[in-house]
């Protein structure tokens, strides 16, 4: 006898909410994309800042796994849960420091 069918999970536009949650995800490693967030007041918002929060379980093995670019995406995961952060990263002077430290990790030294 077969064994029943599971129900289908939830779709957003063609994309389970995993796949919508890691592309977000994602884009935390993006310092501009942060700065762009702070300046869109994001960060004031307590339920986008549980939200945050709730993204943690990214930092799981079993979840990391799917991160291209984990180092840089759970470091931003981490440091979004600082206010201090959030607050600073509306500098663009921030945000071009994190863009040339990126840049300095990403290029090995000859």
């Amino acid at each position: 006898m077969a064994s029943p069918a599971l129900p289908d999970l939830p779709h957003y536009g063609g994309f389970s909410r995993f796949e919508l949650e890691l592309e977000f995800v994602q884009c935390l490693a993006n310092p501009v994309y942060l700065n762009y967030l702070a300046v869109q007041k994001m960060f004031d918002k307590p339920e986008f800042v549980a939200y945050l929060g709730y993204l943690q379980y990214f930092k799981e093995p079993k979840y990391s796994k799917y991160l291209h670019h984990p180092g840089p995406t759970l470091r931003a995961l981490e440091l979004l849960q600082q206010e201090k952060f959030r607050e600073d990263i509306l500098s663009p002077n921030l945000m071009n420091v994190m863009i040339v430290e990126g840049i300095k990790n990403a290029v090995p030294e000859n």
